[in-house]
């Protein structure tokens, strides 16, 4: 059989004759507890995926870990990549070289940089292939100048396809009229959309050997780029990389490259947390107005269970376990409906915009066109047992302020 506080304790949460405004009290903090908890889960899950979708984005273009030259350019490469190939870490390398120019096409011109790499070796170390709209990394071959296009930069550039672009390299050459810009004609052969905006409205692909030429750097590269089987361990790669390397060479690894935008996303998530929370904990300490009132309303019971010598310890744990219920309840609603909404995100915004003619992320601003959506049970867990500890606070006041009743005082004018 339960003890009798626990009885008591659930009888007072249920509504009975004088207390149907306390019960809509304690509904209301239940309902605030239950959206506060979901409006943290979905909005934590929604951050992961963010933070995750830009990390898988960004690093099926960018390198894990890139060896630079002392001198921006470096020489030798079979040699580097054969010598960095024997860290057990790194699962592929190839050289690329990079530099920046200007795409003209009819009466259109765009900024872009120009990377040079060899077809073959580049799948080993990004995904830029599985995301070709047209034609294949293949098709760039070396000696016919061909070039692939990111899809916004195409279209920025009113090129598809077979037609021929002007790239406008900024090293100059000196003529007779003057120092003069350098140009070469380009057939696009591919185009890719990887679904960040930055690399599809800003990078174009060239053969390496096309590049090197475009650039005058005879046999020479901008660096090699690697790729490791776990990319949370890139700094520390390059670091045993950095001290191994028979060759003097600079080593930077993609946490260092966009430390400033993966540490801004952090620190949102660490903040959006904390504002959340507080919604959590104003439902919270609703509870305390609820029990405050509960109290009121029930001194003469109080008294009468001291009477029959209830202790103060049965009367407090009473009220503590009738705020607790109530923040048991709006927790797990919260954790359902948090749940199954962050599993069900890619579902519900897109109808959300498609209902309302809306588009709630601008691939412009925010990189990406989609919201993603990481639900992580270990943040679930955390933001559960955050409400239940906020809750059991809620109830403290209330509850001592109820185990000090006297039953002279309570019962003097009933």
């Amino acid at each position: 059989m339960p003890r009798f506080e626990i009885k008591v304790g659930l009888r007072y949460t249920r509504a009975k004759r004088r207390n149907h405004f306390i019960s809509v009290i304690s509904l209301i903090s239940m309902a605030g507890i239950g959206l506060g908890v979901a409006a943290l889960i979905i909005v934590l899950s929604v951050m992961n995926g963010f933070q995750n979708e830009m990390r898988e984005r960004i690093l099926g273009v960018a390198a894990h870990v890139q060896v630079f030259g002392t001198e921006q350019s470096l020489s030798n490469w079979p040699a580097v990549v054969a010598e960095t190939s024997r860290n057990p870490e790194v699962i592929g390398a190839a050289p690329y070289v990079m530099g920046q120019g200007m795409l003209s096409f009819d009466d259109h011109v765009q900024g872009t940089l120009i990377r040079g790499i060899l077809p073959e070796e580049e799948r080993k170390v990004a995904d830029i292939g599985v995301h070709m709209k047209a034609g294949h990394l293949e098709d760039l071959k070396a000696g016919e100048f061909g070039i692939v296009l990111g899809a916004d930069l195409a279209r920025a550039l009113h090129a598809d396809v077979g037609d021929r672009v002007v790239v406008i390299t900024p090293q100059g050459q000196v003529t007779p009229a003057g120092l003069l810009p350098r140009l070469k004609q380009f057939k696009v052969v591919g185009l890719f959309q990887v679904g960040m905006y930055e690399y599809d409205s800003g990078l174009a692909l060239i053969h390496m050997n096309d590049a090197q030429v475009l650039f005058r750097l005879g046999d020479r590269v901008t660096g090699v780029r690697l790729k490791i089987k776990d990319l949370m361990e890139a700094p520390a790669v390059a670091h045993q990389l950095a001290s191994t390397l028979s060759f003097e060479a600079w080593l930077s690894d993609w946490t260092r490259e966009h430390a400033n935008l993966f540490r801004a996303v952090a620190i949102e998530k660490n903040v959006m947390f904390i504002i959340l929370l507080l919604i959590v904990a104003v439902a919270a300490f609703n509870i305390v107005s609820t029990l405050v009132m509960a109290v009121t309303d029930k001194e003469a019971d109080i008294a009468i269970l001291r009477t029959l010598g209830a202790a103060p310890a049965s009367i407090m744990l009473i009220f503590v376990i009738q705020g607790a219920l109530i923040g048991l309840i709006g927790t797990l609603s919260g954790v359902v409906l948090g749940v199954v909404t962050a599993s069900n995100i890619q579902v519900i915004v897109p109808f959300i915009e498609k209902t309302f003619s809306v588009h709630f992320l601008a691939p412009q601003v925010y990189f990406i066109s989609e919201l993603p959506s990481q639900l992580q049970w270990a943040d679930v867990a955390a933001i559960a047992l955050t409400s239940l500890v906020l809750t059991l606070l809620a109830t403290l006041y209330p509850s001592y302020r109820a185990s000090r009743i006297q039953p002279v005082e309570a019962l003097r004018y009933e």
